[in-house]
């Protein structure tokens, strides 16, 4: 063991999970590769869980952060006016669709799903919330209140009622080989049932991740929320779409990960990636459900002078460059290619993503149930070869992989790869 590995199990809690069976030190990185305390470079698939948006080093976020520094001013909080804040929550809620949008910003992805389910529960009177089977929100008291996956959920208390709907679960057997169209109907049904039956009236919300990230990119078909918008707007029932993981151009085919779905939202949230490594979150809301709360409030770091600096830069980058398109090209290439090496490889059992956020579930290829050791195999072997993924899903046999949306067509090749080399490795390890 470590020096380092044994000081971190000294003093840090014994939940707070490593990858790998001998954890690594990133002390470097440059574009989409990053350097361990070794000396060995890795080809960054997961992006500090999809927080390294467009990758390490980028000169328009580091030169914008230190101007920002050199003022002198690393800290005020919003008793006084800040012009970072203030531009950036213009090109947010411009991109976001939503009608007399205002924005309040929180230091990550946690606080901005407290504050959409603070906003709807006080408009609507009401703690009832529906949230989808699978998901994950954040760690807190209420978020973990919303999240549906026994792994992340320390208790049953909450300070809020709430009733899980299907959506991202056609593995199972009452939903198996259905059609898109037939699926959506039958969830829908569901949604209707649950609020004939589960609920009182006037239900808060609708909190959904339009592709579930530690669900294991799961994702509902394109289309079932704007069904499910149908019967939510009948009912006056508020939607807020979590896009801490789907924001910012990473589907390629959409901006955001709800708009996949043909829908604007009352709330979405975000953070992750808008900081490209700085602490950034929050929520853009309509303005009358923004404005709708009594209370005095602020986030004494939240949307900070440096954080500000970092994702208008960030931001800005993005819609220079045009990474949305970019995720598109890349993420076609790898999604393509692990669809076409699939079939001879009986240990994966599905491939699925859209853009730079896709995933492969790996299973016992004699029985075809979740394999969480063949994940763990594949870590390991991924990272010998010089590339970092990620691990996710319900039962724990999901790699799910998100690179920078700077990532380039050769590095997407290079990239697929090691992923597919480490994969025949393993099944032939299994399968002989």
């Amino acid at each position: 063991m470590s020096d380092l590995l044994a000081r971190h199990r000294a003093v840090m809690p014994n939940w707070v999970a490593l990858y790998y069976n001998e954890p690594i030190e990133i002390v470097g990185g440059k574009g989409n590769r990053v350097v361990d305390a070794s000396g060995k470079s890795y080809l960054d698939f997961f992006a500090g869980i999809l927080t390294n948006m467009i990758g390490y080093d980028v000169p328009e976020v580091r030169e914008a952060v230190e101007r920002q520094l050199a003022t002198g001013v690393v800290h005020t909080s919003t008793v006084y006016l800040l012009r970072g804040q203030v531009e950036l929550a213009e090109k947010i809620a411009k991109l976001s669709g939503i009608k007399d949008a205002k924005v309040f910003f929180t230091n990550s992805g946690t606080e901005a799903n407290e504050t959409a389910l603070l906003l709807a529960t006080y408009a609507r009177k009401s703690d009832q919330v529906l949230a989808m089977r699978q998901s994950y929100h954040g760690r807190s008291f209420g978020t973990v209140g919303v999240t549906s996956n026994r792994a992340w959920k320390n208790n049953s208390l909450s300070p809020l009622n709430v009733h899980f709907l299907h959506g991202a679960d056609r593995h199972l057997a009452q939903f198996r080989g259905l059609s898109d169209a037939d699926y959506i109907a039958a969830c829908v049904d569901d949604l209707r049932h649950v609020l004939s039956t589960a609920v009182s009236s006037d239900v808060a919300a609708l909190i959904a991740e339009p592709i579930q990230g530690v669900g294991g990119f799961t994702m509902a078909p394109d289309g079932l929320f704007a069904a499910y918008k149908e019967v939510l707007d009948s009912e006056g029932i508020l939607f807020i779409s979590d896009e801490v993981q789907t924001g910012w151009g990473r589907t390629g085919s959409a901006f955001f990960g709800i708009q996949n779905h043909g829908v604007t939202p009352d709330m979405m949230t975000f953070a992750k990636g808008l900081g490209n490594g700085f602490a950034v979150g929050g929520v853009v809301a309509r303005g009358d459900l923004m404005d709708s709360l009594h209370a005095v409030g602020l986030a004494t770091f939240g949307g900070n002078p440096i954080s500000m600096a970092a994702a208008n830069a960030t931001l800005d980058y993005v819609l220079d460059h045009d990474l949305q398109s970019g995720a598109a090209r890349t993420g076609a290439l790898i999604i393509d290619g692990l669809r076409e090496a699939a079939p001879r490889l009986p240990i994966v059992g599905d491939v699925r993503g859209k853009g730079l956020m896709f995933a492969l579930e790996l299973v016992d290829p004699v029985t075809g149930g979740p394999s969480p050791a063949l994940a763990a195999r594949f870590m390991e072997e991924t990272r010998k070869a010089g590339l970092l993924a990620g691990k996710g899903g319900l039962h724990g046999n999901v790699l799910r992989m998100a690179p920078p949306l700077t990532l380039t067509m050769e590095e997407a090749a290079e990239g697929l790869g090691i992923i597919v080399n480490a994969l025949e490795v393993i099944n032939a390890e299994v399968v002989s």
